[in-house]
């Protein structure tokens, strides 16, 4: 199995550089005709969640959404599939946490922590944070 890094998913859901993005269109167009998986790191789900954010300036919506939609793609096998899930159910609550800082929560309570520490404030009004 070969795993995809956060530039992969960002040009095939951005599109941004037309040549990279018709690669990967047939890389998985490929991975799918021959039932083939590709492993998709935590640190690329957190990485791509920044990335959209920060640099594309994606809106928290769509972030989710793209994020739903890549969960239903047979040939994509996500690290830690259900600490995603969970991530991406308490987001489309408002006003909780960034997402990376979600996905951080139910990753780490998936390893069976009670609570997160943290100075941010922000993150510290979720149940899995703790303000120290």
């Amino acid at each position: 199995m070969r795993a995809v890094d956060t530039n992969i998913l960002v040009r095939f859901l951005v599109g941004d550089d037309e040549q990279q993005a018709q690669q990967i269109y047939a890389l998985f167009r490929q991975a799918e005709l021959a039932n083939e998986q590709f492993m998709v790191p935590l640190l690329v789900v957190l990485e791509l969640m920044w990335v959209l954010d920060a640099v594309y300036e994606v809106s928290r919506r769509e972030i989710i959404d793209s994020l739903k939609d890549l969960l239903l793609m047979p040939i994509l096998k996500f690290e830690a599939h259900p600490a995603v899930q969970e991530c991406i159910a308490a987001a489309q609550a408002a006003g909780k946490p960034d997402l990376p800082d979600l996905l951080i929560a139910h990753s780490a309570r998936r390893l069976g922590c009670e609570q997160i520490l943290t100075f941010d404030k922000k993150a510290a009004k979720y149940k899995l944070f703790s303000l120290v």
